[in-house]
């Protein structure tokens, strides 16, 4: 499924040209035709000589609507390039050059429009012929061949549709990702069907009765109906002109830019980092922090420019950019893009994305982000991966995966590359795909994650020594890191002796809450005070108020005391008495009343109830009226009796 689009100067004869290959003239506003000017975008299909029908968009010529060129020029396999040959070469016929080698359209056919206006004379045919040779020269069209035509008479296009169809044959098919999307150039509404949306269809497939979702806005919908070259069909494949009849989007929701995907697979962007080439032939150079409008797909976006590396990029030179833009667009690694001055307005240059989703405003001038950048323009499958890594830390590799913008080929071949060179960590189990949610990111990270961890832990060991670790709440808040990421981790830094896992904290590995001397006897002193009255003893405000709640809750944390609830706390050896006296009267009796216990163990109602109560909380007795009965083996909640340690 290939699709051409025209360029060329205003009044060459594009329309007018793709209406005698297609049998449909494509200006189809009233005002295109009253004016008999090509205002937006056309379209038109055509079957050629061995029977391949393509799809030709038809742009604007004039300078006014530049923009609308843009937004259809980007998606097509091969230019139709249209040269008038009563006027030869104009200035559009080289802006749009410009355009076509910036973003690297590198297959066409020339086509020398008009010759029955100048026929017979074959001296200024291979005049004009030679005159876009020398315009063609060094450009991405510089071996396309030039075929003389008349849309008026006929002439020439047979020998045309030859020329585009040995074009068309030697470009690859485009490549299938699995992650389609539509940048939208078209939107419509049909009477009994609604809301209707055209473009390109790149990276994948759409099917009938997919969900999908518009980018960058939140609306979701289901593909009811597609068309592909003007025929329904269920699947449309990556490279065809696609119309998509969407259910449970309305019209007013969608406009020009936007892009039809699968929910989950695209994240929107505001900052991009590109490489640049600006034109030569300019009115001036380029400064840091121009404002500019920004072109990729059918998008169309305001952005401010940071130059890195320079203050001020030459006419003809070519550069590294940050690109921040004033309203979000989906982007992805090697797509190309244009960039256009607002006023006076022409087309300064293009380039290529190199990174979607930097982590932040680069330093200008740091040579480690320009090495970084030149590896991701550059570098091998492995090398762009591990780019991705280094931008997004800890990551899904799915998302790793999606963010390079690599085939599936490319990526497996990454993959094996990094497992190799032992460059990629893996915190959890799995193999590695493009749809693998396996957690992963660069050793390096992974080393300076871990001594980020030490760090923080050595630091609150030493804040708080009597405190058997960190509770793992308040480590991920310190790590400002999600519950699952923080799991994951932990598990690994435990695997590998880093930290030890005690429930709801960690600690580093060999720590252990050690008492001071002084601390050795105010706690012998507290404990003690429980021997003299072991069933009424000091409640949990009077310990915290003689040996501070720090040393206190060590001693819960270390067993030697056990708190039943928040005023009444136990030695351990106490509790385990009351316990076993419990156990030995519900082997001759099946209930126990709170006075009971009372005057068996010769303690006062408080103590007993708060003891009760808590049995009752992890499992081990249950309320029946005014008495407790033991629970049956193996419904019990918390089988570690005295769990609830404060």
């Amino acid at each position: 499924m290939r699709v051409i689009g025209t360029a060329g100067h205003v009044d060459h004869g594009k329309s007018t040209l793709v209406a005698a290959l297609t049998g449909t003239h494509p200006d189809r506003l009233k005002e295109e035709q009253e004016r008999e000017m090509t205002i937006d975008l056309g379209f038109g299909w055509v079957t050629l000589p061995a029977g391949e029908t393509i799809g030709i968009i038809d742009v604007p010529g004039h300078r006014d609507f530049i923009e609308n060129m843009l937004a259809g020029v980007g998606g097509v396999d091969a230019a139709l390039f249209v040269i008038a040959a009563d006027e030869g070469v104009m200035p559009q016929t080289r802006e749009h050059l410009a355009i076509l080698d910036l973003l690297n359209i590198d297959a066409g056919v020339g086509a020398l429009t008009k010759v029955d206006l100048v026929a017979g004379d074959r001296e200024w045919i291979e005049m004009v012929s030679s005159e876009i040779h020398d315009v063609l020269s060094g450009t991405v069209l510089a071996e396309a061949p030039i075929i003389p035509v008349s849309a008026r008479t006929g002439e020439g296009i047979p020998e045309l549709l030859k020329e585009i169809e040995k074009c068309l044959a030697g470009r690859a098919e485009r490549p299938d990702l699995g992650r389609p999307r539509l940048p939208i150039d078209r939107v419509f509404t049909m009477p009994g069907f609604g809301t209707v949306v055209t473009g390109t269809l790149l990276d994948g497939e759409f099917s009938i009765g997919e969900e999908v979702k518009i980018y960058p806005t939140e609306f979701r919908g289901r593909i009811r109906g597609l068309q592909t070259h003007r025929k329904k069909v269920d699947i449309a494949l990556p490279g065809s002109r696609t119309a998509i009849n969407i259910s449970g989007v309305n019209v007013e929701n969608i406009q020009r830019g936007h892009v039809v995907a699968h929910p989950g697979k695209y994240q929107p962007t505001r900052l991009i980092d590109a490489s640049f080439r600006l034109l030569k032939d300019i009115s001036g150079n380029l400064r840091h922090n121009s404002e500019v409008k920004f072109f990729t797909g059918s998008s169309e976006v305001l952005a401010r420019l940071r130059l890195l590396g320079v203050d001020e990029l030459e006419k003809g030179n070519s550069g590294w950019l940050q690109i921040d833009l004033k309203e979000p667009v989906i982007a992805v690694r090697g797509d190309r893009f244009i960039l256009r001055r607002p006023s006076p307005a022409e087309t300064l240059g293009g380039g290529v994305i190199v990174d979607p989703h930097p982590s932040g405003r680069h330093k200008r001038f740091d040579p480690d982000i320009i090495r970084r950048l030149e590896s991701l323009q550059q570098g091998t499958p492995g090398d762009i991966l591990t780019q991705v890594m280094v931008s997004v830390g800890i990551a899904p590799f799915r998302e790793i995966a999606g963010k390079s913008g690599l085939p599936q080929s490319q990526i497996r071949e990454g993959i094996e590359d990094l497992q190799h060179s032992g460059v990629i960590e893996r915190l959890e189990d799995g193999n590695l795909s493009s749809e693998s949610d396996v957690l992963v990111c660069t050793t390096h990270h992974w080393k300076r994650e871990t001594l980020r961890l030490v760090s923080e832990l050595t630091t609150y060991h030493q804040l708080y020594p009597l405190r058997r670790g960190i509770p793992k709440e308040e480590l991920k808040s310190r790590l400002k890191i999600s519950a699952r990421y923080l799991n994951t981790q932990l598990n690994r830094w435990v695997k590998d002796g880093i930290i030890i896992d005690l429930g709801t904290h960690v600690a580093l590995s060999g720590f252990s809450v050690r008492f001071t001397e002084a601390q050795k006897e105010l706690a012998k002193t507290l404990l003690s005070r429980f021997s003299q009255n072991p069933f009424e003893p000091p409640s949990v405000k009077d310990c915290q108020a003689e040996i501070g709640t720090e040393l206190y809750q060590a001693l819960l944390d270390q067993g030697e005391l056990i708190q039943v609830s928040s005023e009444v706390v136990f030695r351990k050896s106490d509790y385990s008495t009351m316990l076993k006296l419990l156990e030995q009267h519900f082997q001759m009796h099946d209930t126990i009343a709170v006075a009971e216990f009372r005057d068996l163990l010769k303690s006062s109602r408080r103590y007993i109830l708060a003891f009760l109560e808590h049995l009752d909380g992890i499992g081990l007795t249950m309320r029946d009226g005014d008495v407790r009965r033991m629970r049956k083996a193996g419904k019990n909640k918390n089988s570690q009796v005295g769990g609830n340690n404060g």
